[in-house]
Formats: C-alpha cells, structure tokens, sequence
C-alpha cells in the first residue's frame, strides 16, 4: 500500500484544531523526541515526521559501549538477571509490568525506553531510565559491574501480564535484537518469531537487518485490556514507525501499522516476516539419529487466498537452500502453524514443541498484489531458525519512496482450519517409493498425506471422491485415495518418479463438484540430482 504523506494524513484529524496542534509541533517536535531529557509531546504522527526525517539524512552505525558493556561475552550475559523487584509499572495497578533486557554480547548496541502517559493531544514522552541497580550480576560478574551505574539504554524489553493465572504476572511479549519480537498465547511457549521487516533476503546481496531503536510504551491503565507501543526503525536502507496495540488471550492479537521511509533501493521488501524452526519430522525422519519423533516450532505454511481457496505447505529441512513464491492478491492471511499438539508425537519433556504458538498474518486494507515467500535453510541444530516467510508487494522500492501496512498478528494455539466444510491436513510423511520388499529406483519417493474434516470426513468409500494431483519435473507413478480404517481420516498416497533435481507437487481432493480439502503443495528437492 503506497504510504499517504504526512499533509494528506493530517488532514483526515477529525477536527481543523487538532490539525493545527500537530502541524504546529512540526519538525522541532520530531527533534526533540529523539534527544529529549524530559516529557516533550508525542504521537504517532510526530514519531512519524521523526522517521521520515531520519530518512533524509545520512544512515549512523548504531556504537557498542565501551567498558564493562563492551567486554561482556556469552558466558557473562547468563549471569545477568532482572530484578522483578524493580519492574516498572509494579508499583500501580495496572495489568503490565516492563522488564528490561541487558545491553552486552550479542546485544551490544543500546535501546532507549520511553514512557508515553496522557491522552490525544496530551500525549508526552519521558525517558525510562535503567542502571545496573535493576540487575542481578551472579558470581564474580558482580565483582565487574560498577554499583549504581546508570545504563546507555537497554536491548530490549519485555512485558509480563496476567496471562495464564490472575495472581502470577507472567511473559507476554519481548522485543530483543534488531526488530525480533516473539509473543505468547494463554499455556503456550515460546517458539517462533516475527521481525519488523525483512530486506534482501536469501538473495545475491547481504542480507540487511533493521533495528527498533526506540521503544515508546503508553502506560496502560489499571483496567485496560490491552497495551500500546511504539517503536522507531532505523537501517541503512529504511526508517520506519510502528505502532502494536497488543491485546493478551487465548489467541494474543496485536495490531500492526508500518509506515516506512526509503533511504536507498530495495531489491526484496519482506512485510511482516516470520521466523521459526524446523528440524525432523515424517517427511525427513530418517535423516536424524534421534529419540524424538519430530522437532520443530512449526510444521506447515498456510495461507488463506481471497477466493476462499486455502493451501497447505509442510515444511522441509531441504538439502540445500530453497525458496518458494505463492502468487497472491491481497491474501485473506498466511501463518506459520503448529498444527501438531500431542505430546506423543514429540517426547520431548523440556522443549515441549507441542506448546509453541502458531503466528497467523491477517492483512488489514488493501495490500493488493504480490507473493508470499517460502525459504527454507539447511540446519543440523533445532537451536537455529532456518524458516522464514513473509508478503512481498508487487512493484519496485526505490529511495524516496513511502509506503504503509497495516495487520493483525495472531499468536497461539490457532484452529486448524476455519472452513468447516473443508478437510484439512493433520499428516505428512515420505519415504522411499515403490512397492515395499522389492528393490526400488532412488529417483522414486513416496508421499503420504492424510486429510481430516469438513464435507470428507462425513463420506465413506463407496462416494464418488478423487485426488486431484499436479506435478512439476516429475510423473506420478501411482496416486490412490481412500479412507483409514474406515475412520474420519483420508489418505493419499502418491509415487513419484523423477530425474530432475526440483519437483513441485500439489494435491486436493475432490467431489459432488467442489475441493473437499485443503489444497497440499509440497517441493521435493533431490539432493542426489
């Protein structure tokens, strides 16, 4: 969506006076919420002009502070605790609590904190101030660390609310590194994240990270039911303004709005990327030596098309770097799931993969046309992301350029499907093709999909249903359809044949002149082609 200027934004303000009092705060006050010392006027709209103003300026390098910050290593940075004691915002009844992440390690560039208290007009921003009194140094750290010693910022923060039990303020949401953030949903764990933006990557160029390098935080009251923050972007390409209204729950929402300011081209503007794990599962089991039958943080990319269409790509740990694009216009949503929830499937009794949230885009306004994009990343180690996904507009970025987003981010046990009439996908596995006990070719595999739900799981064998399958640098050998066990479960069952290095494979059932399903999209890479 391309971004209205600041003028023509302002003159939607519902009043002539409101305009005239943000018209009349003008750059200065921009200015003066970047270096401030004490409360100075703030919104959304004057930590816009402070973006669009930073975008026409030269990029800075963020410095890493010197002294005991700087020399801090891994090692350290876990001995690092804070203080709950000193929580901003405990001492009042409000339902969010503020904690602060340390500078140092991986997080060595500071962030500054700000508190935004009052309403409309009178809005402020007043700096949050942190020092090593609000930390815990355990062992000989503490020895290192001067006392009392007033911090450069923070790395992030986090904020605790009473999420899962109305007496214990629990983790909600935190904001650490670049523009990482991660949120939770009521009994769910962290898994995925999600980033503010994504710039160039998995392309011939350096990947470009940009920082939040200011947090504004409206200090909610006591009886709000949801929480306010605002953040500036900075990078060498881009400077953007955000702004999260985060509302806790079952499902945690927070709502989005991006408006980015171009310093330099784009080759590939990622909006509201999503980053998450997957390591094993029954289509590359075999590959891992393992006691667990599956490791991830998600298991499949979903997205909801305009026309009511929904497709389901499980995820891969591929051979070698892959990507994938789905053309779509103005998508419904797409998400990372977890759709997989029991324990046995698992076995893991500390990671409990089975409780970390799925994360749904949901698009508000028009985003028109565009793709959304699949790339996924060899890895041997569950501790490393290696699955993004993100929309990336039609059309070029090129410097001067404005545009604005806006979204809904839905964060936890999501429903597998919210089309009752159609099946969707509970299972995929894959294996050696052919028939069992013979010797088969290596360029033959297996694919075994099991659909559950809607119109399908109400049908029995003797109705008129079949797969409807296409495939992309490959034959289909040999594609059956039937019910499991004469249960609610269908399956198909695909042998492909090919000599190519790159399949692209997609299946759908069908009947009574409808899709019965989910459409089943997978890419098979041959690591021996």
């Amino acid at each position: 969506m391309v971004f209205a200027t600041l003028m023509n934004r302002r003159h939607l303000l519902k009043s002539g006076a409101a305009t005239a009092a943000v018209l009349m705060a003008g750059r200065g006050a921009a200015q003066d919420v970047a270096a401030q010392t004490v409360p100075a006027p703030f919104s959304f709209d004057v930590l816009t002009e402070l973006a669009q103003t930073k975008a026409a300026e030269p990029y800075v390098a963020p410095a890493r502070p010197e002294g005991f910050l700087g020399s801090l290593d891994y090692d350290d940075y876990r001995l690092i605790r804070f203080r709950a004691d000193r929580a901003r915002w405990a001492d009042t009844d409000a339902r969010f609590h503020v904690h602060s992440f340390h500078t140092g390690w991986l997080f060595g560039e500071p962030v500054k904190l700000f508190e935004v208290t009052g309403t409309g007009e009178s809005m402020t921003a007043t700096p949050m101030v942190f020092s090593t009194e609000d930390f815990e140094y355990l062992n000989d750290l503490a020895d290192r660390v001067p006392a009392d010693a007033e911090l450069p910022g923070v790395a992030g923060f986090r904020l605790n609310t009473p999420l899962n039990h109305p007496d214990r303020f629990d983790e909600l949401v935190s904001f650490l590194g670049a523009s990482y953030f991660r949120a939770l949903g009521r009994d769910s764990r962290y898994g995925l994240s999600a980033r503010g933006l994504a710039l160039n990557t998995a392309g011939p160029q350096p990947e470009e990270f940009p920082r939040f390098t200011r947090f504004y935080l409206e200090r909610a009251s006591d009886s709000a039911a949801e929480v306010v923050v605002y953040a500036l972007l900075d990078s060498p390409s881009v400077t953007g303004a955000y702004r999260f209204v985060i509302r806790p729950g079952d499902t945690t929402e927070m709502d989005v709005t991006a408006r980015l300011f171009f310093r330099a081209d784009v080759t590939e503007l990622g909006i509201a990327p999503l980053t998450s794990m997957f390591l094993f599962n029954g289509i590359n089991r075999a590959g891992f030596d393992d006691y667990r039958p599956r490791v991830h943080d998600s298991d499949g990319l979903r997205i909801v098309q305009r026309g009511g269409d929904v497709l389901w790509r499980p995820l891969n740990n591929p051979s070698r770097l892959a990507g994938s694009y789905f053309v779509e216009n103005n998508p419904v949503s797409f998400a990372l799931h977890q759709r997989e929830r029991d324990f046995a499937k698992y076995l893991d009794a500390g990671a409990h993969y089975e409780m970390r949230p799925s994360l749904e885009v949901v698009p508000m306004g028009d985003w028109g046309p565009g793709h959304v994009r699949l790339i996924e990343i060899p890895t041997e180690l569950e501790v490393e992301d290696n699955i993004v996904a993100y929309f990336i507009p039609e059309g070029t970025v090129t410097a001067g350029d404005t545009r604005e987003f806006a979204y809904r981010l839905r964060w936890g046990d999501l429903p597998e499907n919210d089309n009752a009439e159609l099946a969707h996908v509970v299972e995929t596995r894959a294996g050696a093709g052919g028939v069992s006990g013979v010797i088969n070719p290596e360029n033959k595999r297996k694919f075994v999909t099991d659909f559950k739900g809607g119109f399908l799981s109400r049908l029995t064998e003797a109705d008129e249903v079949t797969p409807v399958v296409n495939v992309m640098g490959g034959t289909v050998v040999s594609a059956t359809l039937g019910p499991v066990d004469d249960g609610d479960i269908w399956r198909i069952v695909l042998d492909i044949q090919s000599d190519d290095a790159l399949v692209e494979l997609s299946a759908h059932v069908a009947g009574y002149g409808r899709k019965l399903t989910e459409t089943w999209l997978y890419q098979w890479i041959r690591p021996d082609a």
